[in-house]
C-alpha cells in the first residue's frame, strides 16, 4: 500500500479548530472532499482518549481506503493498527521508529533543512513533511523554511514531499513547478464551515496547478 500513496491533500486533525462535532466527522467530511491521507494529531488528550479516537477514525479511513497516520505516538499507532507514524525532530528518532513499526508501515518525518531531510530518508522515512513554509497559529514555535531550501531538499531527496505550515488556497500556487507531492493542511480544511467543499477546492486547485486535471 505505502508505495502507491497519493499525498495530494494530507489532512492533519485539530479538534481545537474543527467546526465538526467529532474528529471522525471532520475526517469523513474532508475525505469526501478529496483528502487522500489523514494524520491524527492529538496533543492535549490522554493516551486512552487518543487510542479511542484513533480506533474511531480508523473505521472511517478504512471505509474510504485512505491511510491513517498517527502523529508522534508510535505506541498508539501500533495499538490501533494504523497505517503509519509521523515524527518530528524532537520526537523518537526515525531510525528507532522504523525498527518498531517494521518495513510495511508508513513512516513520515518532519524536516526544515536539507540535512534533516537527508537523514530522514537514510533512516527509512517514506515521505517528508517540509515546513513550516509560512508562520501558522497551529504550530507557533515552528521555524519557517525558504523556497530555496525546499528546492534544495527536492533536488537531493527521492521520497515524496508534502509542504506544511500556512498552506491554503492563497499560498498553494507558490509551490507549483517544484515537484511537491502534496499539501499538508489543518485550518484550511477542518476550520471551515463546509469542510468537504474546502477540501475539494484545495485538491482541485493543486491538481490543476500540476496539470493533473
Amino acid at each position: 500500500m505505502k508505495n502507491k500513496i497519493d499525498y495530494t491533500l494530507y489532512l492533519c486533525t485539530d479538534r481545537n479548530l474543527m467546526t465538526s462535532n467529532t474528529v471522525e466527522e471532520s475526517v469523513e467530511a474532508a475525505i469526501k472532499g478529496g483528502c487522500t491521507v489523514v494524520q491524527l494529531r492529538e496533543k492535549d488528550c490522554s493516551s486512552l482518549e487518543f487510542f479511542e479516537t484513533a480506533i474511531k477514525v480508523k473505521k472511517v479511513t478504512e471505509r474510504y481506503g485512505v491511510p491513517l497516520i498517527i502523529n508522534d505516538r508510535t505506541d498508539i499507532a501500533l495499538a490501533a493498527d494504523a497505517d503509519g507514524v509521523h515524527v518530528g525532530q524532537s520526537d523518537m528518532p526515525a531510525s528507532v521508529v522504523r525498527k518498531l513499526i517494521g518495513p510495511e508501515k508508513i513512516l513520515g518525518v518532519s524536516a526544515s533543512s536539507l540535512e534533516e531531510a537527508e537523514k530522514a530518508e537514510a533512516d527509512g522515512a517514506d515521505y517528508l513533511g517540509v515546513g513550516a513554509m509560512y508562520s501558522t497559529d497551529t504550530k507557533k514555535d515552528a521555524k519557517t523554511v525558504s523556497i530555496e531550501e525546499l528546492k534544495r531538499i527536492r533536488n537531493k531527496v527521492g521520497i515524496p514531499i508534502v509542504v506544511i505550515g500556512g498552506i491554503n488556497k492563497n499560498t498553494l500556487r507558490n509551490f507549483t513547478g517544484y515537484g511537491i507531492d502534496g499539501l499538508a493542511v489543518v485550518s484550511a480544511v477542518v476550520a471551515q464551515e463546509d469542510v468537504t467543499a474546502a477540501a475539494k477546492e484545495l485538491s482541485d486547485m493543486f491538481r490543476r496547478e500540476n496539470g493533473e486535471i
